[in-house]
């Protein structure tokens, strides 16, 4: 049975670009109204009126997640304009490739503030909100399968995305008495444009295709049903869950 998520009010950080806008489009064609967090306006504006198509309405806030107040800020004006939260998704992300060796204090930490301690400003924002309406709901935070295998080069991104799951499991645990769902997306190699680097390396293809079961990478569209799925109210026993969506990459 699909979701309905007709007049459940969602954000979705990150939502529009990769793997976020497919959350946010696939939320959208189950009902949800969507407001789209991220700092490019003009790219937030593209989202929202994809959105829009699915005749439900749509919000492109403009929003740093590392910066407190504009969290805040993004949350009084999703709900006013919205309607109460239903669903929050924390996807927002970056990746810098740097050897560890020649990482820089900086970029460590430029890192870990937009994927780890955005993640913690933006769940506890929603947090709040579900808390003071009372009627549960729902949280997704993105993680990634580099939370299961490392990468080189990779050890800010690796270690935010490792953080993000303890976050989540504790959200669950902790949300649980107030009816409000966790549950820890970790997508797998999916095209998208933070990765265009990467899918251009043919043999870096090939050896990661051959690792996946599936024999390929993710498109984006793949994630459209996943998003309906976590956020679905019906579903009141499903919480602290990490659904691993890479055709098999982590088990192969």
């Amino acid at each position: 049975m699909a979701a309905d998520l007709t007049g459940t009010t969602a954000v979705v950080t990150g939502g529009n670009n990769g793997i976020g806008r497919a959350l946010a489009v696939g939320l959208a064609k189950a009902g949800a109204d969507v407001a789209i967090w991220a700092r490019n306006a003009e790219r937030n504006a593209q989202t929202v009126a994809e959105i829009e198509t699915f005749g439900v309405k749509a919000l492109g806030v403009s929003c740093d997640v590392t910066d407190e107040q504009a969290v805040i800020a993004a949350m009084d004006e999703t709900v006013a304009t919205l309607g109460p939260l239903g669903c929050f998704v924390a996807n927002s992300g970056i990746s810098i490739e740097t050897p560890i060796v020649d990482m820089s204090f900086d970029t460590w930490r430029h890192v870990l503030a937009t994927n780890l301690d955005g993640a913690f400003l933006c769940t506890r924002e929603a947090a709040r909100r579900f808390v003071d309406q009372g009627v549960g709901g729902s949280m997704i935070v993105v993680s990634s399968t580099i939370s299961r295998y490392g990468g080189a080069g990779m050890a800010a991104y690796g270690a935010s995305k490792t953080g993000v799951l303890g976050l989540g499991r504790t959200l669950a645990v902790e949300l649980a008495r107030h009816r409000v769902r966790c549950n820890v997306l970790v997508p797998g190699w999916t095209k998208t444009a933070m990765n265009e680097h990467l899918q251009a390396d043919e043999r870096f293809v090939r050896a990661t295709s051959g690792r996946t079961p599936v024999r390929r990478w993710a498109e984006p569209e793949e994630f459209h049903d996943i998003a309906a799925f976590l956020a679905d109210p019906s579903l009141t026993f499903h919480t602290g869950n990490e659904v691993i969506v890479d055709g098999g990459y982590t088990i192969y």
